[in-house]
């Protein structure tokens, strides 16, 4: 859509905004009707279809009092929920909100206010345990599953046309975007073929129970990992692979972004142990070295720095293209926000033109089992994710280190992920972070980061192997969930 005309009768509510009257979406709505019932959501609430409600502001006081995850904007990419949320309650801050806020599986959480969060939203899980969310997000229940089956609503809420509904009706209210009410106005085709709907039902709940699969490992994966490098076997990881969610569910806690931080008090330690004049005492955090040392027994500990020495890794910072570049094109531009749970969000926030990608591509030179490390941030440093087949083609900022492992034998990229999301090696990140300017950073402290590489070859393929396995079958559950989400307005099921 560039231009085009409408009649002054057809403004509604004092709204003068072109894109609110974007005439293909009608037409394209239009067009579906002999296929589709076009409902919109305030049709589908008076029906007895669903029901929706917002979450609550707890206030900054709250934050970090416990582990029990509060939901924000941030915390909802690729459809789900992060397995470690930036803010976390006490258990006496969540039961004033709980039976209020009700969150159950198989609830969808929908981000209302932001700018580009603006539609993102999350398929609720078994392994969402107890939780509250925030006032920007709306949660929608399916009230009725003869109607539309939960798994239904939500591909339709990803299909193109619906997202393309959501961003038409997005305005400016004081200094933050949202959808506010006209969240009710948008319109969702749904297929009328009972089969088909079954069908979709059905692929997209064994696309999203291998996302769920692999979303538990991956949440669990720090304390498995722990086991492993003490113990110097690998049957923890190769055991729970076999458990049913039930049992999963038994073994997963609720951490937030602090489980990173350590928990020491208080230690003394002599002056000539300062180091380059660094007087911030987590530096200097004892029970980190005590746990290397004991791990020393089945490990290898290496750091950054030898490693690259060595030629095993070698690691980089991306570009900053500007500001002016963004939105040029569609090859991802990849930011420190652009990840989560080991993956690249299926839709960056910012993408680049074709030209801007080819003047940094060949520096840049991003190969599939790179892996990407924040370095820059706050609560995001550390996070991680490993590029795939679908990612290769991409640039990443300066806030990124890019990593890559030239001795896979010694060192495969799998394992160096399961290891950089280790707790031992995360805590030392956050250790080494410091303030520069307005931002934290690790900079080039990441030469000081102590890998624990399992001495035993057997040890090290199987942890390779598991999550090798947990990363592709969940990449290619988010790309059948994509293609569901056309296929749902096309109608042809493959």
């Amino acid at each position: 859509m560039i231009n085009y005309w409408i009649n002054k009768s057809t403004i509604k509510n004092d709204i003068f905004i072109p894109k609110y009257y974007n005439p293909e979406i009608q037409t394209f709505l239009n067009s579906l009707k002999h296929t589709h019932d076009c409902l919109s959501i305030q049709e589908m609430v008076e029906l007895g279809y669903i029901e929706h409600s917002t979450g609550h502001e707890i206030g900054k006081h709250a934050y970090g009092t416990g582990d029990i995850p509060f939901i924000r904007t941030s915390d909802i990419s690729n459809w789900e929920l992060k397995t470690i949320p930036k803010q976390g309650v006490s258990r006496e801050i969540y039961e004033q909100y709980a039976e209020k806020q009700d969150v159950r599986e198989g609830d969808i959480l929908l981000v209302r206010d932001g700018t580009y969060l603006i539609g993102h939203n999350c398929f609720i899980s078994k392994i969402d345990k107890e939780l509250i969310y925030q006032s920007h997000i709306i949660k929608i229940r399916i009230k009725n599953h003869e109607l539309i089956s939960p798994e239904l609503f939500f591909i339709i809420l990803n299909s193109d046309i619906v997202q393309q509904q959501i961003r038409s009706v997005q305005f400016t209210a004081d200094i933050i975007d949202t959808i506010g009410q006209r969240f009710n106005q948008i319109v969702f085709p749904i297929p009328k073929d009972i089969n088909i709907q079954k069908q979709l039902t059905l692929k997209t709940q064994i696309s999203l129970k291998k996302r769920n699969y692999g979303k538990a490992f991956i949440k669990h994966c720090p304390t498995m990992i722990e086991d492993i490098l003490l113990n110097g076997k690998s049957e923890v990881a190769e055991k729970f692979m076999e458990l049913d969610i039930e049992n999963i569910l038994n073994l997963l806690g609720s951490d937030t972004i602090t489980a990173e931080f350590g928990d020491f008090n208080s230690f003394i330690i002599n002056s000539n142990e300062i180091s380059k004049d660094i007087f911030i005492p987590k530096y200097y955090d004892p029970d980190i070295d005590n746990e290397l040392n004991i791990l020393s027994n089945n490990c290898d500990i290496v750091t950054f720095k030898e490693l690259k020495e060595k030629n095993v890794l070698n690691y980089s910072t991306g570009d900053e293209i500007g500001k002016l570049a963004y939105g040029t094109g569609s090859i991802p531009f990849i930011r420190t926000s652009d990840f989560s749970n080991w993956e690249i969000k299926h839709d960056p926030k910012q993408g680049v033109s074709e030209e801007i990608y080819n003047e940094y591509a060949e520096k840049q030179n991003t190969q599939i089992e790179d892996i990407l490390l924040v370095r820059d941030g706050t609560y995001l440093i550390g996070s991680s994710c490993i590029i795939t087949e679908f990612d290769q083609k991409s640039l990443y900022c300066g806030g990124l280190y890019k990593i890559r492992s030239n001795d896979k034998n010694y060192l495969d990229p799998y394992l160096l992920l399961g290891l950089l999301n280790s707790y031992i090696v995360k805590r030392q990140i956050r250790t080494k972070q410091f303030t520069r300017d307005v931002i934290d950073t690790i900079g080039n402290r990441i030469d000081e980061v102590k890998i624990p590489i399992p001495k035993n070859d057997e040890v090290k393929k199987s942890i390779s192997k598991l999550i090798k396995e947990t990363v592709l079958n969940r990449i290619n559950a988010r790309e059948e969930i994509k293609l569901l989400s056309n296929q749902v307005i096309t109608l042809k099921i493959e």
